[in-house]
């Protein structure tokens, strides 16, 4: 499964919708993507979002799509 993970880039500053930047990762659950994010960032995660089909060919239509490995 792919996931978009919203998140904050600095956990110490507040949420702000104008800062929240997305990543998109590869995982066998939710609970794994979030696991993979807590042990290899400090990033503040706002969202986790499960992709689907749709989505993911969408997505993949950006030129900046990337699947962010740890």
């Amino acid at each position: 499964m792919i996931y978009k993970v919203y998140y904050q880039a600095h956990p110490e500053r507040n949420p702000k919708r104008e800062t929240t930047v997305s990543l998109y990762l590869s995982a066998e659950s939710m609970p794994q993507a979030r696991e993979i994010i807590e042990s290899n960032t400090t990033y503040n995660v706002e969202f986790i979002e499960e992709l689907s089909d749709k989505a993911l060919t969408y997505e993949k239509a950006n030129p900046s799509f990337e699947i962010t490995t740890f």
